[in-house]
C-alpha cells in the first residue's frame, strides 16, 4: 500500500513550513498566489489528499472479513460462538463489509496448517472467535500478513488486539448477588487455566468471597472441562462435593445447565435446595428446565467493536490498540433462591 502524502512532505520539497502548505491548500490568507499555485500543483503531482477526502474514500470501501472458529466450539447444537458469529456478520453488513467463516478442525490446529481462506488470500482482515491452541495462535500471528483481532479471548503476551467481556467483574457481581440472597457457602464450577475467561471469572468469585470474609475451599472449586480439548466432561469432572454448598457460580450457562441436571438426578431441587448461577445468558432452548440466573455478555457491542477495530487496522487509521473490555449485566431468573441466615450456617 502506497504511503500517504503528508503536508510536511510537500513543504520539504518546496522549502516552506507545514503551516504554509496547510494555508495554501485550505484557501487561507497569508500565502502569495504564486506560492499557493506551486503548492497546489505539487500536491496534485504527489497525489496528496486532504484528510476529509481520505475519510470519505475510506468510508466508501468494503472489505472481506474472515472469521476463524475452532470446531471445538461448534457442535450439533446452536452454540454461543455461532451466535457470536451471527452478530459479527450483522455488524459487518452495517459497514458494507462481507464475512467469510472457516471452521478449523483439531488436526489443523495441532499440525499448524494455514486456513484455506488465508492460503487463498480471500480476506482483508481476520477475526478469531474463541481461543485456539497456543502454538497455533503463535503460528497464525507469524504467517498471516493481514490484520488480526481476537474476539472473546485475549493474549497479553502476543499483544494482539482483542475484544473480551468483563469476566472478572461479571463473576464478582454474580457472587455478590448470591451473598445478597443470603448465601455464604458458595462453590465455583470451571476448570481454572483452561481459558483466560474462565480463570478471570474464578478470580472475580474469589474477590467476592474474600470481601465477605470467606476463605476459598479447594473442594468447592470444581472442574468442568478438559484443559486440552476444552470439552465439558460431565461424568468425569463435574462432581458434587461430599459437603454441599448452598450455591454454585458456574463459568457459563452450559455448565450451569449440566450441573442442574446432575443436582436433580441426585435428588436436589433448584433453587429450593441449592442455587445455581451461570454466565453468558445463552443456552439453547430446551436444554434446562430451570431458567438460569446469569451475567449477560453484550455480544452485539463486542461484535461492533471487533469490526470497528479491524476496519481501522485495514485502513491504516489510528485506533485504540490493545484489549477492549465490554461490560455486561446481571440477569435474574429462577435458579437462585433466597436463603435464611440460620439455614446457611
Amino acid at each position: 500500500m502506497a504511503k500517504a502524502v503528508k503536508l510536511a512532505d510537500i513543504g520539504e520539497r518546496l522549502g516552506v513550513s507545514t503551516v504554509t502548505v496547510s494555508k495554501a491548500l485550505s484557501g487561507q490568507k497569508g500565502v502569495s498566489e504564486e506560492l499557493r499555485a506551486k503548492i497546489k500543483e505539487l500536491a496534485d503531482e504527489m497525489g496528496y489528499k486532504q484528510p476529509s477526502a481520505q475519510r470519505r474514500e475510506k468510508a466508501g470501501r468494503s472489505y472481506n472479513i474472515g472469521v476463524l472458529i475452532s470446531e471445538r466450539y461448534l457442535d450439533k447444537y446452536d452454540t454461543f460462538y455461532w451466535q457470536m458469529y451471527q452478530q459479527v456478520a450483522t455488524k459487518a453488513v452495517t459497514k458494507e463489509c462481507f464475512t467469510l467463516m472457516e471452521v478449523l478442525n483439531v488436526q489443523m490446529e495441532r499440525e499448524c496448517e494455514l486456513p484455506k481462506m488465508v492460503q487463498e488470500q480471500k480476506a482483508d482482515g481476520y477475526i478469531i472467535v474463541g481461543r485456539l491452541y497456543e502454538r497455533y495462535l503463535t503460528f497464525l500471528n507469524e504467517k498471516v500478513d493481514a490484520p488480526l483481532v481476537y474476539l472473546d479471548f485475549c493474549d497479553e503476551k502476543a499483544g494482539t488486539d482483542a475484544v473480551i467481556s468483563d469476566s472478572y467483574y461479571g463473576a464478582y457481581s454474580l457472587t455478590n448477588y448470591l451473598f445478597d440472597m443470603g448465601h455464604r457457602r458458595i462453590a465455583y464450577v470451571g476448570t481454572i487455566l483452561s481459558t483466560g475467561s474462565i480463570t478471570d471469572r474464578y478470580f472475580g468469585y474469589v474477590k467476592s468471597l474474600l470481601e465477605h470474609g470467606i476463605e476459598v475451599r479447594d473442594d468447592w472449586v470444581i472442574e468442568d472441562r478438559d484443559k486440552e480439548t476444552g470439552e465439558i466432561d460431565v461424568d468425569r469432572l463435574i462432581k458434587l462435593p461430599e459437603e454441599m454448598p448452598s450455591a454454585f457460580v458456574c463459568n457459563c450457562d452450559l455448565t450451569a445447565g449440566y450441573l442442574i441436571k446432575k443436582l436433580q438426578d441426585a435428588g436436589y431441587r433448584v433453587p429450593e435446595d441449592v442455587s445455581v448461577a451461570g454466565y453468558d445468558n445463552y443456552l439453547f432452548p430446551g436444554f434446562c428446565d430451570v431458567a438460569i440466573t446469569t451475567y449477560e455478555v453484550d455480544m452485539k457491542e463486542m461484535a461492533r467493536r471487533a469490526i470497528h477495530t479491524l476496519t481501522k487496522k485495514i485502513n491504516g487509521e489510528n485506533y485504540r490498540q490493545g484489549i477492549c473490555i465490554v461490560e455486561g449485566h446481571l440477569v435474574v431468573k429462577d435458579s437462585v433462591g433466597r436463603i435464611s441466615e440460620g439455614k446457611n450456617q
